[in-house]
């Protein structure tokens, strides 16, 4: 049973002991040895993960044998390396990131932050209730300025495990003797928090993520881990669009069950009852969980004139119901829309496999789609052709939909305007121009645009 307490919800102590999931995921970057021979720097983190696993213990009522917490040095020798990572990560209970300059350069660790920042999004989506299960910890203090936006955006009280502890991180305290007793006391409101959130956000195990395949909440990046050549440094999240293209419960086709809209194109559940939100804020939360900053809108309502010739200012999703093609006027804005170039927009359809009705009139709409938006439907990489055809589920939603939003991106960095130095000189890449320039530039490479052919990223590149 579960027991309300001061509008919070704990599980009791029999589901507590009968739940063996690890409390806790340690999430860190790896240091390298310095010099040859040297001392395994990340024994100090080994060190951490045992004392935490002893604090969870003496808190809990954890069996015996049962794991307290994980980290990746308890993966044995011959077992699936990114398939142990994967099912931890969708079983664990509480994600703790170990804040470090060295954490949000590792494409690693941001693959493992955003496998867990999925299930948090699902948890919400399915019980309409939020779920905040990411303790963050610092190992080495990173200034405001350089966290990512999901690090950035995660509402924590550092000061209450100690003023030291916010000035020289975990990792100064377990390094100098002198500070035994804030290491100590840091280590041990942690512990507490970890078991606090695990017991109130009560988070369920959900299918594994492909950990190979998984996007890093802190962006794209370069092999070396550095920007890419050409990028200029910015440490805000990217902007992006979310467009929905849905009719509301007030102006549904004849017949069109209501249960699945709200007062607002935006407020569109497709995959009702499964989920309980709707579906934007879902694509925004994922997005965001991209390290993107997502402004939701309707299609309906965007008053901004179809005219290929005008750069994009953001990249941007536009979610089509099928439904919303049975009327005349957004059928043929939707096909005016399909007609301009405007390969920056990625087209996804939700395609609830569970709603009968949809089923029942299945070839009717889709062959509405495919008469309205041919080109959308053909244009792109292999998973914009898909989600364009039909998302049976959400939990497929949110696997394809970082792969259309990264082309998307990378579309918007293709056709953003650019301009030439100045004087003439060409010995300087173009840079984008305006407001979105600085944060897109981040994470992504920045493509010679004078030497590149004008169309080349709108050819069938499903090998690729």
């Amino acid at each position: 049973m579960f027991i309300q307490d001061g509008g919070r919800v704990h599980a009791s102590s029999q589901q507590r002991a009968a739940d063996q999931r690890p409390y806790f995921f340690l999430s860190y970057a790896h240091t390298p040895r310095y010099g040859a021979g040297g001392p395994d720097p990340d024994m100090w983190v080994e060190r951490l993960f045992r004392d935490l696993c002893g604090h969870v213990m003496a808190l809990t009522d954890l069996p015996a044998g049962a794991p307290a917490g994980f980290m990746d040095r308890e993966i044995r020798s011959g077992e699936g390396w990114s398939e142990r990572l994967a099912e931890v990560l969708a079983t664990c209970r509480v994600f703790v990131p170990l804040f470090s300059p060295r954490y949000f350069a590792s494409e690693m660790c941001g693959k493992e932050w955003y496998a867990f920042a999925q299930r948090e999004i699902y948890h919400q989506a399915k019980s309409n209730r939020p779920a905040e299960a990411i303790v963050p910890a610092l190992w080495v203090p990173v200034p405001p300025e350089q966290l990512p936006g999901p690090a950035e955006r995660l509402q924590f009280n550092h000061r209450a495990f100690g003023d030291r502890y916010v000035t020289d991180g975990l990792y100064g305290l377990i390094k100098l003797r002198i500070f035994a007793e804030e290491y100590e006391r840091a280590v041990y409101e942690l512990a507490k928090r970890i078991v606090s959130v695990a017991d109130t956000a009560a988070m369920g195990p959900s299918r594994p993520l492909d950990y190979r395949q998984a996007p890093s909440a802190f962006g794209t990046q370069d092999p070396a881990g550095a920007p890419a050549p050409g990028a200029v440094r910015s440490s805000g999240p990217r902007p992006i669009q979310v467009t929905v293209a849905a009719p509301t419960r007030h102006d549904l086709p004849p017949g069109r069950d209501a249960e699945y809209y709200g007062d607002m194109p935006q407020d569109w559940n497709p995959y009702y009852p499964d989920a309980h939100r709707p579906l934007a804020y879902v694509a925004r939360d994922l997005v965001r969980a991209l390290n993107y900053q997502a402004t939701v809108g309707s299609f309906d309502h965007d008053t901004t004139p179809l005219d290929s010739k005008q750069p994009p200012t953001r990249p941007e999703l536009l979610i089509i119901d099928r439904w919303a093609l049975e009327d005349e006027e957004r059928r043929e804005r939707l096909a005016a829309f399909d007609a301009e170039n405007r390969p920056w927009v990625s087209v996804v359809v939700p395609w609830n496999r569970d709603d009968h009705q949809s089923r029942a009139a299945e070839s009717e709409l889709s062959a509405t789609l495919e008469q309205t938006l041919p080109t959308k439907l053909s244009q792109g990489r292999a998973a914009c052709r898909a989600a364009a055809r039909g998302v049976p589920s959400m939990e497929a939603f949110g696997q394809i939909l970082p792969q259309v939003v990264e082309a998307a991106a990378q579309q918007y960095l293709r056709h953003a305007q650019v301009y030439p130095p100045a004087g003439g000189s060409h010995t300087e890449r173009p840079r984008l121009r305006g407001p979105m320039a600085a944060e897109y530039a981040t994470t992504h490479f920045i493509p010679d645009m004078l030497d590149q052919a004008p169309d080349a990223e709108d050819t069938d590149d499903s090998q690729s």
